[in-house]
């Protein structure tokens, strides 16, 4: 099994644990009133992810490391833990909005308002480039640049509906 390999298979399964989290947290927060907004685009943020993901698999298998990239890479996911954390059952892959409920404003919300996005568009461009994608890293940020422009438009109108 190469470097590379393993490297796949733990962000992968990392992935995967983070749906289940995404989903728990998701019953949950429509059990208690919550309601989702703007779902009509979720598919495509789903279509993305998982081909970036199969993409890695295909082109990156047998590729060598850029330790440099990879330490960036490993940084993000204290990142992405602190933002999971600090959100704790609020936490999902969804725009699930609860009425009543403050806006969380502590951990990473207190320096940005969207810091899981950031990460995420750091990661897309980062985990490529752990592997020598350059190419294939500029054409997944566009992507996923395009995508996040529907997201946070409609979770900004989602909150502001809180507000």
């Amino acid at each position: 099994m190469t470097p590379a390999v393993v490297i796949l298979a733990l962000v992968t399964a990392q992935r995967l644990a983070e749906l289940w989290l995404a989903r728990r947290n998701t019953r949950r927060l429509l059990a208690r009133g919550g309601r989702e907004h703007a779902a009509g685009h979720y598919p495509l943020i789903v279509l993305l992810h998982a081909a970036w993901l199969a993409g890695l698999w295909l082109l990156a298998r047998d590729a060598p490391l850029a330790l440099p990239w990879l330490a960036v890479f490993l940084a993000l996911q204290g990142l992405r833990i602190w933002i999971i954390a600090t959100l704790g059952e609020r936490w999902t892959t969804r725009i699930i909005v609860l009425h009543g409920t403050p806006l969380v404003r502590s951990g990473p919300f207190r320096l940005m308002a969207h810091p899981n996005y950031a990460v995420v568009a750091a990661e897309i461009a980062v985990l490529p480039l752990v592997f020598g994608l350059g190419w294939y890293a500029l054409v997944f940020s566009l992507l996923n640049a395009a995508v996040l422009a529907i997201r946070i438009r409609a979770e900004n109108a989602a909150l502001r509906s809180v507000a």
